[in-house]
C-alpha cells in the first residue's frame, strides 16, 4: 500500500477517512498503528493517557488488517479493520491487569474480557493502549495515586475530564482514532466537553456492560470519537443484546448512517437546566449553537425545568450510596490507607448520604424528574444543553473544597458538570458535541438529549452541527503543541 501523505497528521484522520483509505490502498493499517504510536510517544510525557501500551500486539494485528484490504487468505475487513482503538483500563482484557486506577487492585488480572472488549476485537479493531481513569471512576477528573496526573492536549494545566479522562485526552492527543468510555454520572460527556470530542451516553441497556454494575441503571459504556459518524460506526458495534447482562437489550439498534438536514425540527434550549449557573463564555457558546440550528430551519424554543439542587441531590445521593457508592465503601472499610484522598471522601460522602435517605427518597424524586423532562419536552424533538457549566478544572486538584481557577471562585465543584440529570433520566440518549472554544484555552460542549431510546434524532442533531459549526480536533498551541512538534 502507498503511503497517505500527511504524515504529521495520521493520528487526527477519522476512523470513517482511514477506512476510505484503506480501501483505496492509500494508507496501509501498519503505516498509521506506526504514526500513532510516535505521537503517542512525543505526547505522552505530557497527557500521559495511557495506562498500558501493546504497540508490540498492535503491529501485528496491523499487520493481518493489512492483509485482510488486501484480500489475502479470502478473508474481508470487518467494521473497524485496522483501527486504533484506546480502551479504559475498567474494561477488561483477558490475562491483562484490572485495577481501576487503585493501588488496592495492583495485582489482580482479568479472567475475562468486558463485552464492549469482544466486540471491538470482533470488529477488527486494534487495541494498542489503555487508557486513565480516576481511582475507581468516581471523580470528573482524572488522576490517582497509580497513574498520576492526566492532563488535557488543549491546556496542560486542565484536567481533560473524569472518569474516560484518558480517553478524551487520547483522542484530543491524536494518539488514538477511537476510544471506549463509561458514564454514570458524566464520565463520557465530561471528557467529551473538556477535550473537544464526542462523547455517547446511550440509553439504558444498549450496550450491555458487566455485573454487578451493569444492574445500574445510571450507567453505561459507549464510544468516545473526534466525528459524529465514527460516533455512530462505534456505536453500532458495540451495541446488541449479550448473554452476561440481563437488561441489554434486544433486536440490536443500527443506528442510521446518513441523517436528514434539521430543517422542521423542533429543539428546546435549556441554558441552565434549573439548578446550575452556568460560565458567561459556556452560555454564549450554547446560544451560538442554538442560532445555527434555528439559521438551518429547526425551530428553537428556549423553556424552563422545575429542577432544583435539592432535587438532584437527593436523587444522586440515595441511588449512588446505595449501588456504586456501596461497592466503593465496602473497599474503603479494608483499604483507606491505600486509597486517593478524593476516593476515601467519596465513600465517606456514601456513608453519609446512606444515613439521610433511603433508596425510596431517591426514587421519588427521581421519578418526578424523569416526569418533568418528558412533559417538557412533549412538544419537542430534542434538548439542548451545556455538558459543563464551567469550561475546565484545574489539573491534579481533589476538588475537596471550592473550584478556584486563577484565583477566581467557581464555586462547589459537584456543579461543574451538568451530566447527572440525565443519568437520572438514563432512558434519554445524550450525545455530547463541541460547542465552541473559551478564554480558558478548552473547548466547551454540548448535551444533545432524545427521548426515551430515541438514539437517531440526537445523531441527526449532532452530524448538523458537525457541518454548520464544524469543530476543531487538533489542540496545537501550548505545551502540547511544542511536546509534539517534533517528527
Amino acid at each position: 500500500m502507498n503511503a497517505y501523505d500527511s504524515r504529521t497528521e495520521l493520528g487526527y484522520l477519522s476512523a470513517t477517512e482511514a477506512r476510505r483509505l484503506f480501501e483505496a490502498r492509500e494508507l496501509s493499517p501498519v503505516e498509521l498503528m506506526r504514526a500513532v504510536i510516535a505521537r503517542t510517544e512525543r505526547t505522552e510525557p505530557v497527557v500521559n493517557a495511557f495506562t498500558e501500551q501493546l504497540f508490540d500486539e498492535a503491529l501485528a494485528q496491523a499487520r493481518h488488517a493489512e492483509d485482510r484490504f488486501l484480500g489475502k487468505g479470502g478473508l474481508t475487513p470487518r467494521p473497524l479493520e485496522g483501527i486504533p482503538v484506546a480502551t479504559k483500563e475498567k474494561h477488561a482484557i483477558a490475562g491483562r491487569s484490572l485495577t481501576e486506577g487503585s493501588l488496592v487492585n495492583v495485582g489482580n488480572t482479568a479472567t475475562e474480557n468486558a463485552p464492549v472488549i469482544d466486540r471491538v476485537l470482533d470488529a477488527g479493531g486494534i487495541i494498542h493502549a489503555r487508557t486513565a481513569t480516576p481511582e475507581f471512576s468516581v471523580a470528573t477528573f482524572t488522576h490517582s495515586r497509580l497513574w498520576g496526573v492526566t492532563r488535557n492536549p488543549w491546556n496542560p494545566k486542565f484536567t481533560p475530564g473524569g472518569s474516560s479522562g484518558g480517553a478524551g485526552a487520547s483522542l484530543a492527543a491524536g494518539t488514538t482514532l477511537l476510544a471506549s468510555a463509561s458514564d454514570i454520572g458524566g464520565s463520557t460527556r465530561i471528557p467529551a466537553a473538556f477535550t473537544g470530542t464526542v462523547g455517547y451516553k446511550a440509553p439504558y441497556g444498549r450496550i450491555p456492560g458487566v455485573a454487578p454494575l451493569s444492574a445500574d441503571h445510571y450507567r453505561g459504556d459507549g464510544p468516545m470519537a473526534r466525528t459524529v459518524d465514527d460516533c455512530v460506526t462505534f456505536a453500532n458495534v458495540l451495541a446488541g443484546p449479550d448473554p452476561r447482562d440481563h437488561v441489554s437489550l434486544r433486536p440490536k439498534l443500527v443506528l442510521p448512517t446518513t441523517y436528514d438536514s434539521v430543517a422542521g425540527l423542533r429543539i428546546a434550549l435549556c441554558v441552565d437546566l434549573g439548578a446550575y449557573e452556568v460560565h458567561p463564555e459556556v452560555e454564549a457558546n450554547t446560544r451560538a449553537v442554538a442560532r445555527a440550528l434555528t439559521d438551518a430551519g429547526a425551530k428553537v424554543e428556549e423553556i424552563e425545568l422545575p429542577w432544583t439542587k435539592e432535587d438532584i441531590l437527593i436523587s444522586l445521593a440515595a441511588h449512588f450510596s446505595t449501588i456504586f457508592g456501596a461497592v466503593v465503601s465496602e473497599i474503603e472499610a479494608k483499604h483507606r490507607d491505600r486509597m486517593s484522598a478524593y476516593a476515601a471522601a467519596f465513600a465517606d460522602n456514601m456513608a453519609e448520604a446512606r444515613a439521610r435517605f433511603s433508596y425510596v427518597d431517591g426514587l421519588r424524586v427521581e421519578t418526578r424528574m424523569q416526569r418533568e423532562l418528558a412533559e417538557a419536552m412533549g412538544p419537542f424533538d430534542a434538548l439542548i444543553c451545556p455538558t459543563t457549566a464551567v469550561p475546565g478544572l484545574p489539573a491534579g486538584d481533589d476538588l475537596l473544597g471550592r473550584l478556584v481557577v486563577d484565583g477566581e471562585d467557581h464555586g462547589e465543584p459537584l456543579w461543574a458538570a451538568m451530566t447527572i440529570p440525565f443519568n437520572i433520566n438514563n432512558r434519554c440518549p445524550v450525545l455530547n458535541v463541541p460547542s465552541g472554544h473559551s478564554s480558558w484555552g478548552l473547548p466547551t460542549g454540548l448535551q444533545i438529549v432524545g427521548h426515551t431510546y430515541d438514539d437517531a434524532t440526537v445523531f441527526r442533531i449532532g452530524k448538523a452541527l458537525e457541518q454548520l459549526r464544524p469543530w476543531t480536533c487538533l489542540p496545537d498551541d501550548g505545551p502540547l503543541g511544542e511536546a509534539a512538534a517534533g517528527s
